[in-house]
């Protein structure tokens, strides 16, 4: 991917970044608690935030309140100042864009049709699709000689580059993709971060890897328990105190030789149980 032109990648995304903004953000199943309570962000057009937090602290269910799935029990999430449960399905899908963390299922389609359905919400009953957005995502991803493979064969990592492929060509104005690292190698969870990173549209992006959030994101948001806990660049957000506090490891940080972004050792404390 670090060999095909930003031009290809500007192609494939909206042209407005959307600003994202959630007030007192609440959401559990219903009957019980809150899962995610009082959370208040914003996320100014073409930023990349990342959300860190550790197993159960929120990410995946604020995620899908911010793309419409969870409706909040309290509070708004709002894209360019409007509720997005007042517009309609199809204008959403028209600006945001989602890639999910679980296995994407196989619909007995190919690579390049499972990549055509990215065009849908811009399509109406009379119009045809244009195949050139679906070159440019398979070339971006790496995938052209996977166009024709069935989709059902691929690798868990390939599906992931496939659904991200997905929703590029939907042009979003908001891309929001929960771990989509989970299933990829080294260099490709590194070109896959340096694009969003690169991207001109907004992006919010769950991750575990603290290291991967910090090299990559203009802001981190961490979670705990539900609730937001800091939020702020890198150096402000994911200090060693908090990395002690909220994921119970220690932290040394320096800066990376190569890139200048801060670098993170992990180890057990001594004195822990």
């Amino acid at each position: 991917m670090a060999e095909v032109p930003m031009e290809l990648a500007r192609r494939l995304v909206g042209a407005n970044p959307a600003r994202l903004t959630v007030r007192g953000l609440n959401w559990g199943p219903q009957g019980m608690a809150p899962i995610v309570r009082d959370i208040d962000f914003s996320v100014e057009p073409g930023e990349m935030l990342a959300v860190v937090g550790p197993n159960g602290a929120g990410k995946s269910s604020l995620l899908r309140c911010l793309y419409r799935f969870h409706r909040p029990s309290q509070g708004a999430v709002l894209l360019d100042g409007e509720d997005i449960w007042a517009l309609k399905p199809r204008s959403i899908a028209r600006r945001v864009a989602t890639v999910l963390q679980e296995p994407a299922s196989d619909f007995g389609l190919s690579v390049a049709e499972i990549i055509e359905l990215g065009l849908t919400p811009h399509l109406d009953q009379f119009s045809d699709p244009a195949y050139g957005p679906v070159e440019d995502a398979l070339a971006l991803m790496n995938l052209t000689p996977f166009a024709g493979r069935d989709f059902g064969s691929l690798s868990g990592g390939e599906k992931q580059r496939v659904m991200i492929a997905r929703a590029l060509v939907q042009k979003p104005d908001l891309l929001i993709l929960d771990e989509p690292t989970n299933h990829l190698d080294i260099r490709h969870q590194l070109e896959v971060l340096d694009l969003l990173a690169g991207l001109p549209t907004t992006v919010i992006v769950s991750l575990h890897d603290l290291a991967l959030a910090s090299a990559h994101a203009d802001r981190v948001l961490v979670l705990e328990q539900g609730r937001s806990v800091q939020l702020g660049t890198p150096l402000e957000a994911l200090t060693p105190d908090n990395i002690r506090r909220i994921f119970a490891v220690e932290a040394a940080i320096d800066s990376h030789p190569a890139t200048g972004r801060p670098r993170f050792s992990f180890h057990l404390n001594s004195s822990d149980p």
